[in-house]
């Protein structure tokens, strides 16, 4: 089996978005959240926000960043929020519940709503009904002034779309939040920027046949620019084919200094720093 390469330097690293309530980690890592969080101090990992997908995980988020938040050294934040896979089940119940966490967001360690966006992807709900709960929730983002994690898969159009609208309309807040996983275009990256946006970074930008994302990278501001993990998935080289932990998010920062011709330490500094401002932590 393929043992697991971890980074043994001094930088400190914020992994700005990783699942790590996924049953994954104990059905197929045979280890706990405990063991992953320890794992992510000993590697220098020591912020992670912990996003939602539905309401089951968005309490899931909840619980742990409260539960073990300082754990091994390591601050946890929370999202709550519906991706656009599950969009078909947001119902009334479900916004009064995003906006019964939202009302108390700061006690309850809720920094962002999300993810939240469009994915066409896998289509797993109706183009239709995606567009009109992002826009939703987009609203939710905008009134209860907080970022928003934007997951966008294949939509790229309908995506700049709405969002085009909502700031021509002045309902996106100068620092809307954070396209995750950043896969789209340059000129659709560099137009995010402009609305104010931050990049979100992930394992694909180690891989060796992905040229796309290392050129948006490089042509994105370093004041926009975050790293994440989204674990347990899309692990980063050299530890691919692995399940993702947030203590692998030092290989994408270190990917990220090659590609703009700095250390890793001066880019965690700047990725640390940057995480901390997209969500309005000291």
């Amino acid at each position: 089996m393929k043992e697991a390469v971890y980074y043994s330097g001094s930088a400190e690293f914020f992994d700005t978005h990783a699942h790590i309530y996924s049953h994954r980690y104990e059905k197929e890592g045979n280890t706990s959240v405990e063991d992953v969080l320890q794992r992510c101090r000993a590697s220098g990992v020591t912020s992670v926000l912990i996003p939602a997908d539905n309401e089951y995980t968005s309490k899931a988020a909840v619980d742990l960043a409260n539960r073990l938040d300082g754990f091994s050294g390591v601050t946890l934040y929370a999202s709550v929020g519906v991706h656009p896979h599950e969009a078909k089940d947001y119902t009334d119940d479900t916004e009064k519940f995003l906006r019964d966490c939202l009302e108390h967001s700061k006690e309850r360690r809720i920094m962002a709503l999300g993810e939240i966006g469009l994915d066409y992807y896998y289509d797993h709900s109706e183009r239709s009904i995606q567009r009109e709960v992002f826009e939703k929730q987009l609203i939710l983002a905008y009134e209860y002034d907080i970022p928003f994690i934007l997951h966008e898969r294949d939509a790229t159009g309908d995506c700049l779309d709405i969002l085009r609208r909502f700031y021509k309309e002045g309902r996106l807040r100068s620092l809307p939040g954070v396209c995750h996983c950043c896969s789209c275009s340059l000129e659709a990256s560099q137009e995010l920027v402009k609305m104010g946006f931050y990049l979100g970074f992930d394992g694909p930008i180690t891989f060796k046949n992905n040229k796309k994302t290392p050129e948006v990278a490089l042509n994105t501001p370093w004041d926009r620019i975050v790293i994440e993990t989204d674990s347990p998935y899309l692990t980063p080289e050299p530890n691919r084919g692995l399940l993702n932990e947030p203590c692998h998010v030092p290989f994408v920062c270190e990917k990220i200094a090659e590609i703009k011709g700095v250390t890793i330490d001066e880019a965690a500094r700047i990725t640390y720093d940057n995480g901390k401002k997209l969500y309005g932590v000291d």
